[in-house]
């Protein structure tokens, strides 16, 4: 489902290998925190999703785990931003901004972080809109 969605919105996305079962608890473990239903179902099917000029629009599970565990355990990050225990990255852009799986009260959701200012704001609740937007919409985040 995810591949076919995806290269149907972005016929230009490279699309990798999927990420076994084994892998994707790893990330759990890791992070201590579940993997939102949908992130792990299209790292079931492609362990990352990028454009074609490089952006890692959905990151591996390796970079998961390497890139959240790097941002909570930075002494930097820990005296400038706020805490990021609750948050799962998972893509990024040219521009500068990451994104993040966060819970809401009314369930996941994905904001965006703008690493300036420490603004963390909610951009979309599923990642099917948020690969919309990155695909089709362009990079239309602070809009």
């Amino acid at each position: 489902m995810w591949r076919e969605l995806i290269l149907e919105m972005y016929p230009e996305a490279d699309l990798s290998d999927p990420a076994d079962e084994v892998t994707l608890a790893e990330v759990e473990k890791h992070l201590m925190l579940p993997l939102p239903f949908e992130l792990a179902s299209l790292l079931r099917e492609t362990d990352g999703v990028t454009n074609e000029y490089g952006d890692a629009v959905v990151w591996s599970a390796r970079r998961l785990v390497e890139d959240n565990l790097a941002m909570r355990g930075e002494p930097d990050y820990l005296e400038l931003y706020a805490p990021f225990d609750e948050m799962i990255f998972f893509g990024d852009s040219d521009m500068g901004p990451q994104f993040a799986y966060v819970h809401t009260d009314y369930g996941p959701g994905i904001v965006v972080w703008d690493h300036e200012s420490d603004r963390r704001r909610l951009v979309v609740v599923s990642l099917r809109d948020y690969l919309a937007r990155c695909f089709i919409q362009g990079n239309a985040w602070f809009r």
